[in-house]
C-alpha cells in the first residue's frame, strides 16, 4: 500500500445511515482498494483548536499502487459514483477536495491492528504551504521529528504522506499540500493524555528546529472508522 487518496468533504450537512452504508458499499466494490479509513470529528481536546473546524467527513483510501489509485480517480471508475446527487446527496453538495500522496509507515514501540468496525482517535496533520529548502524540510521531518512523535505515549500507528503528482477525471478540487501525518490512538483519552505527556515538549521542541517554512498547518482530531473491505 505506497499510494493512498484524501478526499476531504467540508460544508457538509448530516450523513444519514442510508447514504454511509451506501459509501462503504461503494468503498467495498472499488477495485484494488486495500483500505479504507472514514474519519468524522473527534470529541477530543486539543491545542489546536483555534486553527479553525476540521471537516465533516475525510476518507483515506489506500491502494498498492499510484495507477490502482488514478484507475479509482479516472472518469468512468468507482469512485466518480459520489457524484450520483440521488444516491449520496449529502456527499455529492459537500466542498471536496481531493490528494494522492505517497505513504510511508514508521514503527512505534506498542503497535496496536485496526479491527474492522472499531472506532479509533486519529490525529491528522497536514503542512499546507511550501519550505524555502524541501529536502532539507523532508529530511528533518522524516529523520526526525518521526522518531519524537513515536515517542509520545499510546500511538498505535504513525504514517508520513508526501505528496505526488497525480490523474483524476473527478470535477473535485486538487490540492498539493506539502505533508501530511497520521498519530492513531486506542481512543480519545489515550490520545488526550498523549498530548498531556511530557513527550508533547520533545515534539514541540523538534517542531522549533523546522527549517524555514511557510503556509498554514492544520491538526485535527478524527475518530477514525475502518471499512470491512
Amino acid at each position: 500500500m505506497n499510494a493512498c487518496l484524501f478526499l476531504s468533504f467540508k460544508n457538509i450537512g448530516h450523513v444519514s445511515a442510508s447514504e454511509r452504508s451506501g459509501l462503504e458499499r461503494l468503498l467495498c466494490a472499488v477495485p484494488r482498494l486495500c483500505k479504507a479509513l472514514i474519519y468524522t470529528p473527534a470529541n477530543a481536546q486539543h491545542p489546536y483548536i483555534e486553527e479553525g473546524s476540521p471537516p465533516g467527513l475525510v476518507l483515506q483510501l489506500y491502494f498498492p499502487n499510484l495507477l490502482d489509485l488514478e484507475a479509482g480517480l479516472s472518469r468512468d471508475g468507482h469512485l466518480q459514483a459520489l457524484n450520483a446527487r440521488s444516491e449520496f446527496p449529502t456527499l455529492a453538495s459537500a466542498d471536496i477536495a481531493e490528494q494522492s500522496m505517497l505513504v510511508r509507515s514508521f514503527d512505534v514501540p506498542e503497535p496496536g491492528s485496526h479491527k474492522s468496525g472499531e472506532i479509533r482517535c486519529s490525529y491528522l496533520v497536514s503542512y499546507e504551504g511550501e519550505a524555502d529548502d524541501l529536502m532539507a524540510w523532508l529530511s528533518h521531518y522524516l529523520e526526525s521529528h518521526t522518531r519524537c512523535v513515536a515517542m509520545l505515549p499510546g500511538v498505535r500507528e504513525l504514517e508520513v504522506y508526501t505528496r505526488i503528482d497525480w490523474v483524476s477525471g473527478s470535477p473535485w478540487r486538487k490540492v498539493k499540500y506539502m505533508l501530511r501525518n497520521k498519530v492513531t490512538f486506542d481512543n480519545a483519552v489515550a490520545f488526550e493524555a498523549a498530548l498531556g505527556s511530557p513527550v508533547r515538549k520533545i515534539v514541540r521542541a523538534d517542531v522549533s528546529a523546522f527549517p524555514p517554512y511557510s503556509g498554514p498547518t492544520q491538526h485535527i482530531a478524527m475518530s477514525t472508522h475502518l471499512v470491512n473491505l
